[in-house]
């Protein structure tokens, strides 16, 4: 029996959508801008990269060709001569936001068509209503930050002051998110789980996506950073996804990364956590060792989004491409007859664009496996396409809102 190994490569998106314009990001083109900027000079950093994007790998099996089919535009340094080797093309996204939540429970079968609730940009962001229920009940004398920001300079900001107080670190963006920061020794890390399990009892009424757990360690502003131990505390989607009906099926779902976290928990039978791009390509090559007939590895890579899109970091997010890029031949070589991999994304976060959040865009949908052979499939009217795909690949029945491109 097939397996399914679903990769999320997230932000990666592709430019095109057409209700860009809507959002605030007409023109956005996560992988073009990056080409373009590359080609320009604009994407080198001495000792990191330079020269023209270079992803021969995901290029030959058609993302050059996804990306023309979804701009039509020449993306520099994309230029495989040859048909491509896999399944090409790409999906657009119907779901009323541009979140991850969103796009992962979309590309698993089930758009999102609510609106989320989302928090202003002035401050105070949260209504004191709700910092002050969630302060009671967790025994705190307050919060600092309160408002949108980035999560490495927020820390950086205020996390000395959080030491020094006690006090955690509440800030938002423009997805429908609560985030809280606190040091992993001196708040302590499962005081710091507690309050997000709290604080998304709080937050339900708001019709908030996430609450993420931000735990932090150093000592000052120039030390402090990030840990793997994030954990993000999403309500339910509204429907069973393609992993419930898997799982309703006896096949095993494996979920590396934040997977778990953006499904609630549900569906999701392991698993598999990494800090970083690099380690969760190792956990995903571990989940394949694990899978058995039937079974789906899905796998989201977080660091094209955290690390270099909401950074607008052109070079390092051109460098961690042509990482994955380079590594592809390893995930490739340990697929067994039989079995799909799909390389995608859940929205943009072009890293030339203005502010610091996602952009509305279309995804790659590139496919490959042993026996599989290269052809175009078009522009996908919903995400949803690629988790029925899935479906009708593992024998499973099809799902209410998309259609199998196989």
């Amino acid at each position: 029996m097939p397996r399914a190994i679903l990769c999320v490569l997230d932000s990666f998106g592709i430019g095109g959508a057409a209700d860009a314009e809507a959002f605030g990001d007409a023109g956005s083109d996560t992988l073009g801008h990056i080409a373009e900027h590359c080609a320009q000079g604009k994407g080198d950093r001495d000792g990191l990269r330079s020269g023209l994007l270079q992803v021969p790998n995901m290029d030959r099996l058609g993302l050059g060709a996804a990306g023309r089919l979804s701009t039509g535009k020449t993306i520099p340094g994309l230029d495989f001569a040859g048909d491509p080797q896999g399944l090409w093309g790409y999906a657009v996204e119907v779901s009323n936001g541009k979140d991850t939540p969103s796009g992962h429970w979309e590309i698993a079968g089930v758009p999102v068509r609510f609106d989320w609730g989302y928090f202003p940009s002035e401050i105070p962001a949260f209504p004191a209503e709700l910092i002050s229920k969630i302060s009671e009940a967790a025994g705190l004398d307050g919060v600092l930050g309160n408002k949108h920001a980035s999560g490495t300079e927020i820390i950086a900001e205020l996390g000395e002051a959080h030491v020094e107080t006690g006090k955690p670190i509440f800030y938002t963006s423009a997805d429908s998110v609560i985030q809280i920061a606190a040091h992993e020794e001196h708040f302590g890390l499962e005081r710091l789980l507690k309050l997000c399990e709290t604080t998304r009892e709080f937050a339900d009424p708001y019709n908030i996506g996430r609450v993420i757990a931000r735990p932090f360690l150093g000592e000052t502003s120039q030390t402090f950073e990030r840990t793997a131990n994030r954990r993000d505390y999403s309500v339910l989607p509204p429907e069973p996804t393609l992993l419930d009906r898997l799982s309703s099926d006896g096949r095993t779902v494996i979920g590396v990364g934040k997977i778990s976290d953006i499904f609630a928990h549900q569906g999701v039978a392991k698993v598999l956590k990494g800090a970083g791009n690099d380690q969760l390509f190792d956990k995903t090559l571990e989940a394949m060792e694990m899978a058995g007939d039937g079974d789906m590895v899905f796998s989201n890579f977080i660091d094209f989004d955290s690390l270099y899109g909401h950074r607008r970091d052109v070079p390092g997010y051109a460098a961690a491409l042509e990482h994955f890029d380079r590594r592809l031949p390893e995930m490739i070589d340990r697929m067994r007859p039989g079995d799909l991999l799909i390389l995608t994304a859940d929205h943009g976060c072009d890293p030339t664009w203005k502010g610091t959040d996602h952009t509305r865009e279309n995804v790659p949908v590139i496919a490959t496996g042993p026996g599989l052979s290269g052809r175009g499939v078009g522009g996908r009217k919903t995400y949803a396409d690629i988790g029925e795909s899935v479906a009708e690949h593992l024998g499973i029945a099809q799902g209410p809102h998309g259609a199998s491109f196989l």
